[in-house]
């Protein structure tokens, strides 16, 4: 219930606690689970001192317990094991700390933590989160590689030393975090993050050498997955463990079996390379002398036809057909000349022969009044009427007698 306090009127630190240690004492016992992280037995005491740790969370909350109830299981727990309390809140007043008095301590099987991983997975899959629309290509060459692993670890050294192998040039910002452990999930999150928030680096490359399942339970850890499927940056998982997959696998860009089989992933084999631009450039090669022995040959076929051996020859057979095309137009125009000269000429002779003057030629005379009329019957003229009289070699005037 709420306290009626002020600035005048406050509460001393005593109270508060009694309060808080009265509000947590109506609590009842629950399951907790969580991770050991700190484990104390000391010899001869009675109590046994642990700190369970949420790794999705971080966060921690101490707990203790008589010693009989670590004893029923502690040849199977120890420090980083997953476990099951049953557990009643406590506050100790004098320090003001929040614990948890065990009752009963279960640790978590495999078979529960792979029924846990099972669940989780189709939750996330439910989501979305491995759908393969989501996955990105790899660059060809990357620039900048980041590189998630532990410290002096194999893995770290099995990406470098195979990428350089591969591709000398190659560079990589390597974070070294911890890979199992109750400090494992925070640390891969946070080097996942830092390494997307560089924009030189072109992808992710989160490396452990494979372990035992529990080992690798920070790589299928919630937050983890979703912090990957939060990357802008492409990320490769090189998880080394075959036979159980981890949901970093699935929610990864690209799964590697190994950390070696990432450094192959990542960048492409110089030599490979080198030898497919060689096979490039000879079939480049082939391809244009392909095309220049083609086109020689072509030229070598035109160069042989007779009109290219002999180039003159087909002005030579023109000059030949113009010269008897002219002899041909001047033969048909002679002779169009000489019918025409011989139509003239018979032409000329009827028009002669037809002509008033070939008459007069004859002998005859053409009587004509003086108006220029030509007298064709005696009845036109009368006696002593003057005519005049045209013949061929000129004209004379006559007179009409009875």
């Amino acid at each position: 219930m709420a306290l009626n306090t002020s600035a005048e009127t406050p509460l001393p630190v005593g109270e508060v606690s009694r309060l808080i240690g009265g509000w947590i004492d109506r609590l009842g016992a629950i399951w907790v689970e969580g991770q050991i992280t700190q484990l104390s037995r000391r010899p001869g005491a009675g109590v046994v001192f642990l700190t369970l740790r949420d790794p999705s969370y971080d966060i921690s909350v101490s707990v203790t317990c008589y010693r009989q109830v670590f004893d029923a299981i502690a040849d199977v727990v120890s420090e980083g094991a997953r476990v099951v309390v049953h557990a009643k809140p406590e506050w100790y007043a004098p320090r003001g700390q929040l614990s948890l008095r065990a009752t009963e301590i279960k640790p978590v099987g495999i078979g529960e933590l792979l029924v846990r991983l099972e669940q989780l997975k189709k939750s996330l899959g439910a989501e979305g989160l491995f759908a393969a629309d989501r996955k990105r290509p790899l660059p060809f060459l990357p620039q900048l590689i980041g590189l998630v692993c532990g410290r002096a670890s194999a893995a770290e050294r099995d990406v470098l030393e195979n990428a350089r192998r591969r591709w000398p040039a190659v560079r990589f910002e390597v974070r070294n975090t911890a890979v199992q452990g109750v400090n494992a999930v925070s640390q891969v999150v946070q080097a996942v993050k830092e390494l997307d928030d560089l924009p030189e680096v072109d992808v992710i490359v989160v490396a452990r050498g494979g372990g035992s399942v529990e080992d690798l339970l920070p790589f299928s850890d919630e937050q983890l997955v979703r912090a990957v499927a939060d990357c802008r940056t492409p990320v490769v998982s090189a998880i080394g463990h075959e036979p159980d997959s981890p949901l970093l696998d699935l929610v990864a860009d690209v799964r590697a079996s190994t950390p070696t089989d990432a450094a192959k992933r990542i960048v492409p084999d110089v030599g490979e390379e080198l030898d497919r631009v060689q096979a490039l450039r000879d079939r480049a090669l082939r391809t244009v002398q392909g095309l220049l022995d083609r086109e020689e040959r072509g030229l070598a076929h035109a160069l042989a036809r007779p009109v290219m051996e002999r180039p003159q020859r087909m002005v030579d057979e023109r000059e030949s057909e113009i010269d008897a095309l002219v002899d041909r137009s001047r033969r048909v125009l002679r002779h169009l000349l000489d019918r025409a000269d011989s139509e003239l000429s018979h032409t000329r002779a009827r028009v002669v022969s037809l002509s008033p003057a070939a008459t007069l030629e004859r002998g005859y005379a053409v009587l004509q009044r003086p108006g220029g009329a030509v007298v064709r019957s005696p009845g036109e003229v009368s006696a002593d009427q003057e005519l005049r009289a045209r013949v061929a070699e000129g004209e004379f005037t006559v007179r009409v007698t009875e």
